[in-house]
């Protein structure tokens, strides 16, 4: 049984030991937080390729010390020649989930790692970037052990995923899916990455990166161009904010789902009693939940196109109203379409207290599945949360940013803690996020208990259509009983899943101590420098 993770000097966590260790490295060599994720962020893509990759997006919220946290937008949007009349001229009444068509946005996470790079170059000596990439490089070039994971997920996605040009090449032997624990390189990948190492990381979008990028994207049928990569770049933010009767909580701005995350914990806030029951602790986050995805499903997208401050939903008066809606016994009726999604998330806090929350994302596993052939690179398949009619909720537009569920939280306590957490699971993020917080903030339970105890899920999945409420199996029954009661449509999954997602979590106290966990589920590790 995992076990919480303490030290005084810093701490990380991943959803992958290697990148976990990638980011110790650096924080022991004098490094601060910023330059650790970037470390880890680079090395993960290259050890867990079917949750992320540098082909796809990043979301950053970066804190100090007494200062508000910043947030960094490093999403892609839909390319100039991704227009609907290219899809349905083709032939296609929505856009294929799958292969060269579905690489249809610049992929942003690169210009993230840059942009913050950039924001934490006022708090020191800056470590070489070519150190940075380091442990990434030596991991594509040398290979690493296949991830339980993605040996399943390649099994389970085969059919949809062996015809994307580069997959079979990249990410299968002799065109069989790789067993777990057997070596895997990406000799391409690793060549990229040292690259960007002495060139810079804007090579990747404008330079002589950029331009093998743009033509292996021409070469294997992509709409990106040369143009859609130099017009792309990282944005600053002021991250969405909500106060709790236990300290403020912080999440990323649209377009991804962070306002629902903080919804569902203000409304618990509200919600939650003293030493509730199961039944009381599960039924009022889902219920919440509800509450939260009916907003975002019917407001968030590209900033530039909504038409209300999301901090407007974030108002005592809007959750207050909010809250009484919740029947405390029953269950709202729920047929709610849910979306799937790979991701990692990734934390760190170094030891003046700068803490990180970092997500990066492919959208689906493998994402479109498309490996670049000069520069080994896995491209995202954000843009197929686009929509072909022209009146749906995220119609493609050339220039649109995609909706994400991607969302990096963090929370500052009344009592002086830092919490950096968060997940990976698309449509679970936001549910696990706040089954980890109430539980350890609400309940008082020890980090590591908190991510590793029985989650739930409501919605869908990978592959799976299903609007249910899936549960653990480690649940009591009594409770899954009540729930059923309560009039939940509940569905029993396996003892730990990966359907509910890879949570991590770092927690700085203000003597100093450091507590750090990751999730069982996961491949991950929480280390202390």
């Amino acid at each position: 049984m995992l076990k919480t993770v303490t030290g005084y000097q810093g701490m990380v966590t991943t959803p992958h030991h290697l990148a976990s260790q990638a980011g110790v490295s650096v924080l022991r060599d004098g490094g601060n937080a910023v330059e650790a994720m970037v470390a880890m962020a680079a090395a993960i893509a290259v050890v867990y390729p079917h949750m992320t990759a540098i082909g796809g997006d990043g979301f950053w919220l970066i804190t100090e010390p007494g200062k508000d946290p910043i947030g960094i937008d490093a999403c892609g949007a839909a390319a100039e020649n991704a227009t609907r009349a290219f899809y349905t001229d083709q032939g296609f009444d929505s856009i294929p989930t799958r292969g060269r068509l579905a690489a249809l946005t610049a992929a942003g996470t690169v210009s993230g790692w840059r942009a913050a790079l950039a924001h934490a170059q006022s708090w020191g000596m800056a470590m070489p970037l070519g150190r940075l990439m380091q442990d990434a490089v030596r991991h594509a070039h040398e290979g690493v052990a296949v991830a339980p994971s993605q040996e399943t997920l390649t099994r389970e996605k085969l059919a949809e995923l062996k015809d994307a040009p580069g997959f079979a090449e990249t990410f299968l032997r002799d065109g069989d899916v790789p067993s777990a624990r057997s070596k895997l390189a990406n000799p391409r990948l690793g060549e990229t990455l040292r690259h960007l190492g002495k060139a810079g990381l804007s090579d990747f979008y404008d330079g002589e990166l950029a331009g093998r990028i743009a033509d292996d994207l021409a070469a294997v049928g992509s709409p990106v161009s040369a143009a859609d990569l130099r017009s792309h770049a990282a944005t600053l933010v002021k991250p969405l904010s909500v106060r709790t009767s236990d300290g403020v909580l912080y999440n990323m701005t649209p377009p991804t789902q962070g306002l629902a995350s903080l919804i569902i914990l203000a409304l618990y806030d509200r919600l939650t009693e003293p030493e509730a029951a199961e039944f009381d602790f599960v039924h009022r986050l889902v219920e919440a939940t509800k509450r939260a995805f009916i907003v975002r499903d019917s407001h968030v997208t590209d900033p530039a196109y909504m038409t209300r401050d999301p901090q407007e939903f974030l108002t005592d008066a809007f959750l207050d109203a909010e809250a009484a809606k919740i029947d405390r016994a029953t269950a709202l009726p729920w047929p709610h379409v849910a979306a799937p999604g790979d991701t990692i998330w990734m934390g760190v806090i170094d030891g003046e207290g700068r803490a990180v929350s970092f997500i990066q994302s492919l959208y689906w596993e493998f994402g479109s599945g498309v490996v670049l052939p000069e520069t080994g690179i896995l491209w995202q398949n954000r843009g197929i949360s686009f929509s072909l009619q022209e009146n749906g909720p995220h119609p493609l537009q050339p220039g649109r940013k995609p909706f994400h569920t991607l969302n990096p939280p963090l929370a500052v306590l009344n009592d002086g803690r830092t919490v950096s957490y968060g997940t990976m699971g698309g449509e679970g993020q936001p549910q696990t996020q706040a089954a980890l917080y109430a539980r350890y903030v609400k309940k008082g339970m020890d980090l590591q208990q908190a991510i590793s105890a029985p989650r739930w899920l409501l919605g869908r999945t990978w592959g799976d259509q299903s609007t249910n409420l899936k549960l653990e199996s480690r649940f009591d029954p009594v409770t899954v009983q009540a729930l059923k009661d309560a009039g939940h449509d509940v569905a029993v999954v396996d003892a730990m899943t990966d359907m509910m997602g890879h949570a991590g979590a770092i927690v700085h106290h203000p003597d100093g101590l450091f507590e750090g966990a990751t999730d069982p589920r996961s491949d991950g590790a929480a280390m202390a420098v």
